[in-house]
């Protein structure tokens, strides 16, 4: 049996309890999950997941003057002749692929 060091970390009660919850649901210890979250930050290098600071909301359509409404359709506009933009049902199409994973 290969050696294992123990790890000790606080966190939210509730928190815990819901994600163990999930785990169990999967038939993942918490153990093993925390292996496997180690296991991806040493093969990445880095967190399994984005990390970043919160990103401004989109505008809203009630707090937008004209001018505003036109530089966002612009934006857009210049986003598809630039290939950065897809089709809604490419999105979705996107979207439901990843969560079948």
């Amino acid at each position: 049996m290969s050696q294992t060091s123990m790890l000790t970390a606080r966190i939210d009660p509730e928190l815990k309890s819901e994600a163990e919850s999930i785990l169990g649901q999967l038939g993942l210890p918490a153990g093993r999950a925390i292996t496997l979250f180690y296991k991806q930050i040493v093969l990445r290098r880095a967190l399994p997941f984005p990390v970043a600071l919160d990103v401004a909301p989109p505008p809203s359509l009630a707090n937008m003057t004209r001018r505003d409404f036109d530089r966002e359709l612009e934006l857009a506009e210049a986003a598809i002749h630039e290939g950065r933009a897809q089709s809604a049902d490419t999105a979705f199409a996107d979207i439901r692929a990843r969560l079948a994973e």
